[in-house]
This record gives C-alpha cells, sequence and structure tokens, in this order.
C-alpha cells in the first residue's frame, strides 16, 4: 500500500511538472484569442498535451477507442451531412468524414424510432410512464363551495343563531338545507359549505355566547371568506397537464382530484443489456489481467432513471457467437451492448449486425470520449446502441445515443438543455465535441473536474452534469449545454 502511495505522489508531481512546463503552450491551443483572458488567470483545464494522453487509453487489451474507420461492404451507413450511401462492395474505403458530429448524432436517435403504443394503465402502476394523451379534468375542482377551515358557514352580518341540537357538518356529508340570514352552522374543513352561506368563520374567530345560542365574530370577515369555490382550480374540460409528460406523484394526485381512475401512457421501453468481453471480472479484485466490470453495474440504474424496463443484464464475454444468438432471441425494444464497437480481434459488434443484415443509423461520432460508439436498426422496431468499453466513452454514447431514443420511445420531448458558464477553460479537438464531467457551482456556473479520461469513473461520480465543450474547446466564462445526470441535485462539491 505504501509502495502505490508513493507511486501516486511520483505520478502527481510529474503532471504538476508537465503542467507549469507547457501551460503557455495549452493556453495558446486553447484560447486563440490571448486578448479574450483575464491577466493572471487560470490555464485552461486539460492535459498539456496536443492530446489527453489518457483519452485512447484502452480499459483493457482489446478496448482501444481508434477512429471508426473499419466499414463494412454492403451495409448503410449515414453520414455527417446526415444522408445514406452504400459502403464500397469490396470493404476497403471508410465512409466519408470521421464520424457524425454529436448534435446531428443525437438527432438521428432521436428520430430513429416512433413512440410505443400507448396503452391504459391504473393509476396505481402510471408512476413514472409518460401520458399519452392530455389530461383534462372530468370536473370542476372543486366540485361544489367547499370550506377552508374549521368554524361556523354563516350567513349574513353578525351575530347568527345556532341551531338548538348543535349539528354540524363533516366532510363527506351533504350537508343541511339553505342557511337562512341570521343563522350560522358548524362545518369542518373540506366539507360542503350550504346555499345561502356568505362566508365561513374560523374557529379562532368565533365566540359563542347566550346559553350556546348566539355566535359573535371577534374579528371582522369579508364576503365568500375561506369558502373555496366550485371550478376554482379548473373547470369540466379544462386541459390540465400535456402530452409527453412524466407522471410523478404530484400528476397521479391531480388525475385522482380530477375524476380519473386510470391513465392513457406510452409504455417503458423494455432495453437488454449485453456486457462484452472476456477481461471482465464480476467480483473481486483486478488479477491477471482481468478487470471489475463497472458498466454492468451502472447501466441498469441508469435506464431505469431515464423510463426504461430493464428486461435483463446478460454477460457474454467476447462470443461472436452468442452475440449473435442474443440479438436474435432478444424482444427488447433496444439492445444495449458494450465494448466490442472498435476493429479490434475480438470486436465482433460490427461483424455480427452486419451478418444479420442491419441499418446502420449512426456509425461513430465526433465526440471524446465514445466516439465509436453506434446505432443501428436490425429489424423491425429492433434497435442496438453500441457503447463503448470504456467507461465514461460508454457514459457519453448512453447519452448521446440510448437516451434521445428512448425519449422518442417513451413519448416524452427532448429535455430542455441547461446552460452555464465554465470557471475554466478546456482545451479541445479542432473537430471533436468533447463531454467533460462539471460540478454545478450555483448561480449558473459549472467547474470542469479533473479525472474525464474515457476509463475514468472518478469525475462523473462526482459531478452534476457533463459540460458539451464544442471543437475547438471553449475558454473560461464561455456557456455550454448541460447534460443531467440522474442522480444529482444541483450543489454537488466536485472533486479536487
Amino acid at each position: 500500500m505504501t509502495g502505490r502511495r508513493e507511486a501516486d505522489a511520483s505520478l502527481d508531481r510529474a503532471t504538476d511538472e508537465a503542467l507549469a512546463l507547457f501551460a503557455d503552450t495549452r493556453a495558446a491551443a486553447a484560447e486563440p484569442d490571448p486578448e479574450s483572458r483575464e491577466p493572471g488567470g487560470p490555464p485552461p483545464f486539460d492535459f498539456p498535451f496536443d492530446e489527453d494522453p489518457f483519452e485512447d487509453a484502452p480499459a483493457a487489451p482489446g478496448r482501444e477507442e481508434p477512429p471508426l474507420d473499419v466499414p463494412f461492404a454492403g451495409v448503410r451507413y449515414y453520414d455527417a451531412t446526415g444522408g445514406t450511401a452504400e459502403r464500397p462492395g469490396d470493404g476497403t474505403e471508410p465512409p466519408p468524414g470521421h464520424g457524425t458530429p454529436w448534435q446531428a448524432a443525437r438527432r438521428t436517435a432521436a428520430l430513429a424510432t416512433a413512440p410505443l403504443q400507448p396503452c391504459p394503465r391504473p393509476l396505481g402502476d402510471a408512476l413514472g410512464h409518460t401520458l399519452a394523451a392530455p389530461l383534462t379534468a372530468l370536473t370542476d375542482l372543486p366540485s361544489f363551495d367547499t370550506s377552508a377551515m374549521d368554524g361556523w358557514a354563516v350567513a349574513g352580518p353578525g351575530p347568527w343563531r345556532l341551531p338548538a341540537d348543535g349539528d354540524g357538518i363533516l366532510a363527506g356529508h351533504a350537508g343541511t338545507d339553505v342557511l337562512r340570514d341570521g343563522h350560522a352552522v358548524r362545518i369542518a374543513t373540506g366539507a360542503r359549505v350550504p346555499a345561502g352561506a356568505t362566508a365561513v368563520l374560523r374557529s379562532e374567530y368565533g365566540i359563542v355566547r347566550d346559553a350556546g345560542e348566539l355566535l359573535h365574530a371577534t374579528r371582522h370577515i369579508t364576503q365568500g371568506a375561506d369558502i373555496r369555490p366550485r371550478g376554482q382550480e379548473c373547470r369540466t374540460g379544462d386541459a390540465l397537464v400535456p402530452a409527453g409528460t412524466l407522471v410523478g406523484p404530484a400528476v397521479l394526485g391531480l388525475a385522482a382530484a380530477a375524476g380519473y381512475d386510470e391513465l392513457t401512457v406510452a409504455p417503458r421501453p423494455r432495453v437488454e443489456v449485453l456486457v462484452l468481453g472476456d477481461e471482465l471480472l464480476r467480483e473481486g479484485l483486478p488479477n491477471e489481467g482481468r478487470i471489475r466490470d463497472a458498466l454492468g453495474p451502472m447501466l441498469g440504474p441508469w435506464l431505469r432513471a431515464l423510463g426504461a424496463e430493464v428486461t435483463a443484464t446478460r454477460f457474454l464475454g467476447d462470443d461472436a457467437a452468442a452475440l449473435r444468438a442474443a440479438l436474435n432471441a432478444s424482444d427488447a425494444d433496444l439492445v444495449l451492448t458494450t465494448g466490442g464497437t472498435a476493429a479490434g480481434p475480438v470486436d465482433h459488434v460490427h461483424p455480427t449486425l452486419c451478418e444479420l443484415g442491419a441499418e446502420w443509423l449512426v456509425d461513430g461520432v465526433a465526440v471524446r470520449p465514445g466516439h465509436p460508439m453506434l446505432l443501428a436498426r436490425y429489424g423491425p422496431g429492433k434497435h442496438v446502441v453500441g457503447l463503448p468499453g470504456n467507461p465514461l466513452a460508454a457514459v457519453a454514447g448512453l447519452l448521446t445515443l440510448a437516451e434521445p431514443l428512448l425519449g422518442t420511445l417513451a413519448g416524452r420531448g427532448a429535455r430542455r438543455p441547461r446552460r452555464a458558464v465554465l470557471t475554466e477553460a478546456v482545451a479541445g479537438r479542432p473537430s471533436d465535441t468533447r463531454l467533460v464531467p462539471v460540478a454545478d457551482r450555483g448561480e449558473g456556473r459549472a467547474r470542469p473536474l479533473r479525472f474525464h479520461g474515457p476509463a475514468m469513473l472518478r469525475g462523473l461520480a462526482a459531478a452534476d452534469a457533463l459540460a458539451v465543450v464544442p471543437p475547438g474547446g471553449a475558454p473560461r466564462g464561455a456557456p455550454v449545454e448541460l447534460l443531467g445526470l440522474p442522480w444529482a441535485d444541483g450543489a454537488s462539491g466536485g472533486a479536487p
């Protein structure tokens, strides 16, 4: 353990020395306009090299992330302009460009399918689904004049005569006859206000005298005081919630109050996760060249947070036959694979999809990390999103391709983009978008976090969002789009 700490300290010292040595070069590369930077301001956030040294570090042998330039003959792909074409018949020439631009890839994924067929569900089973039809009121709310407080329903100016029998009106009861002017009756919160009543006098504002026969007010009350009039919240037929709304507890309560016993919702998309890689361990410490699988435990909860139903998580190793059998047997709306999307000797995702006659919708994205991600259709209503094997690269693929596709299947519109300004500059590549873990610093500010290499999760675990850094990088103070994370609550302290 001591040796490991010494090695880590040595690495930190070497990194600090490199940062100091190349700070000027890095600043020039990240901020082409030197006047846009404050004097003495911090250098851009990144490693001091033309390329991040962790950017292409493999998670394990066979899990490299080279540019996805290996084509497959006779298979359609979507090029960077959104058009489609056939790969050359000899299978030797790559498609044009270096991957679909990041924004275009997300649009392609969102438009790749249609919402699932809506179905009615009882209120108790509708939580977490998406409304497939607008929620309109089936009744007035409230459906009758209702007392907002415990007290007395009164008619006209006081004092008021009380009923001799001392009876009152309770919630859920029909109430009494018309209340005559100069009279009052006890009433409970939520009870129906009798016809003729002009106000409700709160219990704390009334005094009963004369052997319980007369009610006196201790303060002036106005016409309609503490009465919730019929239809105050809505009238029958009013639009309450639009289609596409996620059904949460408040929507369930509103639906019940408005008269619904069931809701028409889009089903949850069914997702099957296929974890590939002979080098992955499911328990214990890494040993003998094998590493722990980080994606199997992470993807299921993440997908459920996105509104999907995870039908299975299968561990297939590097077995092409098992992959093909799993794809053929799956009845999920989306199959998510991890690893095997590049062109190594055990990367079987592309060849297997080619054998199945798949249509390529996105084959490589101009984004770091995660550029070898893919989206393909291999049957009616059957889609595959191939994620890279490195953990942060896989998350980039999940947010780039899987989330928009699942949003469409579930009948939801795209999430409203959230924006913030960077507290530090972030360097970038000329043609690639970067997804960088950031901590929310409040007041619309986001701080980039360390440990953002494709094989790392430490930065992501401390993050509130991923910042979308455009090609070429972004200086300090630049506004960027943020991709929210399901567990983030807005004010994480972040990593050092």
